[in-house]
């Protein structure tokens, strides 16, 4: 296991990166949830065990969905980096190596990376959450209370991080069980369209799509108190289990969509790409999306991921403070400080959600860069065929500008449902509040976009630049 991952340490060096920062974000945020609950404890709201226990849910929901992040960066990385090495797989299983040998050992090499990164990203964050409580308390920023930062759930989110990278790379690394031998006899290659669109697949989404869209739905007719009635008592909990159902739900419906993305993200890809321009090297950026669905489906779903985690986390959080305007002018007695409370939770919150932000750009970056290296051989062709290198550049330039305006469409669209059905789950029933409409702030909006163009960009320059420095000889001698 060991002598495997140090052979090819190079290629997990983001699983390394994405597992620290997935235990640095959850150590980070339960450190963070503590301080918070010691703040909270020592105000008028501190009272109420319920705001704390919103407070813990909150932040439980928060750590599932950086571990989920993390996890689906690990298995699109992994599935990155074994359709570089279907060649040296294939040749191995021709000297007498089983499928079954190769995938082990690919998830040994991710449950190494887990193990250290994970260690090293809770060790920085337990380290600086220790260092940042006590430099707010002498400038006077939190009071003078007892926190408790340094606790045995801090391990929790280590171990979790570790399994986690272990399953992502077990289930990355299927593709190894569709290498033959034979194909030690020529370059490596991604699937043909029609395998990768197979109805078990589409069965498989459907199945998890379809559940997941129904317990969204269920969650928020619960967080709403549509089945309490007029008990308070029961709302409270309700509401509780409301958060609960939706963050299954989501998991489930979004699971579902990453599965199925092949079928419709390299349309939506291809489409967009049509209408960006009409030279050779966009048409070619157009066709490249439906020639290659695996390999742009799982580089798009990237940026998708990272939108719609902001948009999401955006959405979620200013609808929340609406919730909370709206309710205290109908219920001004109910919530005095509430919404400072909140504010200082969203602030926490919006530095921590960060950490879930970079992970996903991590992924971005590697899955872009590992592409259009692994593109050697064809970019080698295009250049044998006439094309020049700005020519390359150009269709390069193309494929990433579709796949900023096909992330952004699908992230704001489903970031936006999932905030505003967690933000309704969790305070659609408080006395004052209802059914109100998501919050999208407009410089969001502008900023995302920017953002996303940029990481999209600037991740493809430096592979380009190297793909088209070979020559076109040497490159399609690249294996």
């Amino acid at each position: 296991m060991i002598r495997a991952f140090r052979a090819n340490a190079r290629d997990h060096r983001a699983t390394i990166l994405v597992a620290a920062l997935s235990a640095a974000f959850g150590v980070a945020l339960l450190a963070c949830t503590n301080i918070l609950g010691a703040y909270i404890g020592a105000t008028q709201l501190g009272e109420h065990g319920s705001v704390q226990l919103a407070l813990l849910l909150v932040a439980g929901v928060f750590f599932v969905i950086a571990a989920y992040v993390g996890a689906v960066v690990t298995t699109n990385t992994v599935a990155t980096i074994i359709a570089g090495r279907v060649r040296t797989i294939a040749l191995l299983r021709l000297l007498g190596s089983t499928a079954r040998d190769q995938r082990r050992a690919v998830a040994g090499e991710g449950f190494v990376a887990g193990t250290i990164g994970a260690a090293a990203g809770g060790a920085a964050a337990a380290a600086l959450s220790l260092l940042a409580v006590r430099l707010f308390t002498l400038a006077g920023v939190l009071p003078d209370v007892p926190y408790p930062v340094l606790t045995p759930s801090l391990l929790v989110p280590v171990v979790v991080v570790i399994a986690t990278t272990w399953l992502a790379s077990w289930a990355g690394g299927r593709r190894v069980l569709t290498v033959t031998p034979l194909e030690a006899l020529g370059a490596a290659q991604e699937p043909p369209a029609r395998s990768v669109r197979r109805p078990g697949r589409l069965a498989a989404s459907l199945l998890l799509l379809v559940p997941g869209l129904a317990l969204l739905v269920f969650g928020l007719l619960l967080g709403l108190g549509v089945f309490a009635g007029s008990r308070i008592d029961l709302l409270i909990v309700l509401g509780f289990l409301a958060v609960l159902v939706a963050l299954v739900g989501g998991v489930l419906s979004f699971t579902g969509i990453v599965l199925a993305a092949p079928f419709f993200l390299p349309a939506i890809l291809r489409a967009t790409g049509l209408l960006l321009g009409r030279g050779a090297a966009g048409r070619l950026a157009a066709a490249n999306a439906s020639r290659n669905p695996e390999r742009s489906s799982r580089t798009a779903i990237g940026l998708v991921i990272g939108v719609t985690l902001i948009t999401m986390f955006v959405v979620a959080s200013e609808t929340w403070l609406h919730v909370i305007r709206v309710a205290a002018a109908a219920e001004p007695g109910m919530y005095a400080g509430a919404e400072e409370v909140l504010t200082v939770a969203m602030i926490v919150f919006t530095v921590l959600v960060g950490f879930s932000a970079v992970i996903a750009a991590v992924g971005v970056v590697n899955s872009l860069s590992l592409s259009v290296l692994q593109r050697a051989r064809e970019l080698g062709l295009l250049r044998a065929l006439g094309f020049t290198a700005a020519q390359v550049k150009r269709m390069i330039l193309a494929e990433s500008a579709q796949l900023t305006v096909a992330a952004v469409l699908t992230g704001l669209v489903l970031g936006t449902a999932y905030g505003w059905i967690g933000a309704e789950s969790l305070l659609g029933s408080i006395p004052g509040g209802g059914l109100l409409p998501p919050v999208v702030p407009l410089p969001f909006l502008i900023a995302v976009v920017a953002a996303t163009a940029a990481l999209a960009v600037c991740a493809s320059i430096a592979p380009t630049r190297r793909a088209t420095r070979v020559a076109p000889v040497a490159a399609l001698a690249v294996d």
